[in-house]
């Protein structure tokens, strides 16, 4: 499987990757209510805008369809929505796309990257290279709550 850039008109279909993928992985994380609120159907414009800004990068599936997201935040130098389609766990695309984003994150002379992982997901991406720094509470506008997170750094 090849990583390539998403274009702003996958939005919506980045947006379902994401929402079925905390669905899925985020469940013995945070309280059902939590995470219907982190889901919306309706997918806020501001995500096509974040697609179009950034190196927002995906993994096609067999179906040449998107399976697998994220992206670099240049402005923050941080590492965001990787996601995948649950029945594509376990397949390396969410890897994939960590090695794009760091290859990306050199290209543009970052020398760290950092991250806010659900606890879920920790262990994925500190075989990925990163390393806890620490436990935090991230404000979440969607949910109207502060989500645990574990901020992590990965040197480049």
């Amino acid at each position: 499987m090849k990583v390539r850039l998403a274009t702003p008109v996958e939005a919506e279909e980045c947006w379902n990757i994401r929402n079925q993928a905390i669905r899925h992985g985020c469940k013995c994380s945070y309280d059902a209510a939590v995470i219907d609120a982190w889901t919306p159907a309706a997918m806020p414009e501001g995500y096509r805008r974040v697609i179009a800004a950034n190196p927002f990068f995906v993994v096609d599936g067999p179906d040449n369809r998107p399976v697998a997201t994220g992206f670099l935040d240049l402005s923050a130098g941080s590492v965001e929505a990787i996601f995948t389609l649950p029945e594509h766990l376990g397949k390396g695309f969410g890897g994939l796309i960590i090695d794009a984003i760091k290859e990306e994150a050199r290209r543009q002379g970052f020398e760290k990257l950092t991250l806010s992982s659900t606890p879920n997901a920790q262990s994925f991406y500190e075989k990925h290279g990163f390393t806890l720094v620490k436990e935090s509470l991230y404000p979440s506008a969607l949910t109207q709550t502060d989500l645990r997170c574990m901020d992590m750094v990965s040197k480049l």
